[in-house]
């Protein structure tokens, strides 16, 4: 077995805990190698993504769209603080590689939103976001106008902050924050959801994941009959953001391959979410 390990920072404090599982894969017998960015993970069996939720969401660079069926199955092992995508702590790492090796772990499959600039800018793109999609207007702007359209039907212009479109992996994060819904893993559906809309009543709302959408900037205009500015704005994929300026036009749609996510049988997504997100917690005075 070949297993890929990937991080981007460990702390100091946390190295005899990495050390202990690169000891426990030793004793196990598997080949286990640290991959940097821009290495390839052809041939691996699977790859460790060690830290955080931001960390395993960065480990989608190294997919291949010429060849995703190589991409091995990720399992997150936090050693950050939350941790929701993750399966394992740094508690749990005497027994994760037996289990691992025993097949004690389930496969969840994760959709991927594909995103792709098509006005003829000059930064043209094509990119895969496992969480959400998202644009956010200019610190010096008081607001971002994006026209939304699904299946090429125009939904309503987003006047606010920003839009989301997030999978339903990325429904806890940003999305959730914004207001948006909990989506489990499997659903199929896709969730735009507004930041800080002017309009109390756009909501967000939750189209199947075969739809195909398009999200158009408007240039903003300071004072009427004056010409429309190219302020910058920001395109946010996952952890990842790029400036773009004035009129910018992006599709995005279900990529046609997906990932898979290890979920140890010790946790399920009913449990994540009791876990990290405090559901059903009682309070105690």
């Amino acid at each position: 077995m070949k297993i890929a390990l990937y991080y981007r920072y460990i702390d100091p404090a946390d190295l005899p805990a990495y050390d202990h599982l690169c000891a426990e894969l030793q004793r196990a017998g598997v080949e286990a190698l640290t991959v940097r960015d821009g290495d390839s993970v052809d041939g691996f069996d699977y790859l460790f993504s060690i830290g955080g939720d931001g960390t395993l969401l960065s480990s989608v660079q190294f997919i291949h769209s010429t060849h995703p069926d190589a991409f091995p199955p990720i399992l997150g092992i936090n050693f950050g603080h939350l941790g929701f995508l993750t399966t394992a702590g740094k508690e749990n790492l005497a027994t994760l590689v037996s289990d691992l090796l025993a097949g004690r772990f389930t496969l969840e499959r994760r959709t991927l939103i594909r995103v792709e600039r098509t006005d003829g800018g000059e930064q043209k793109m094509e990119n895969y976001a496992l969480n959400e999609v998202f644009l956010h207007r200019p610190e010096a702007s008081s607001m971002l106008r994006t026209e939304v359209y699904v299946d090429d039907l125009y939904v309503a212009t987003y006047a606010g902050d920003g839009v989301i479109v997030a999978s339903p992996t990325g429904s806890t994060a940003y999305s959730l924050s914004c207001g948006g819904p909990i989506l489990t893993p499997d659903c199929g559906c896709f969730v735009i959801t507004p930041i800080g809309a002017h309009t109390l009543t756009l909501r967000p709302i939750i189209v199947p994941d075969s739809s195909r959408l398009r999200l158009a900037t408007i240039p903003a205009s300071h004072h009427a009959g004056t010409p429309a500015t190219a302020e910058p704005f920001t395109l946010g994929m996952d952890s990842r953001r790029v400036t773009l300026y004035g009129s910018a036009t992006l599709n995005l749609h279900r990529a046609p391959f997906a990932i898979h996510l290890i979920r140890m049988n010790t946790q399920n997504f009913f449990s994540a979410i009791r876990d990290k997100l405090m559901w059903g917690t009682e309070v105690r005075q």
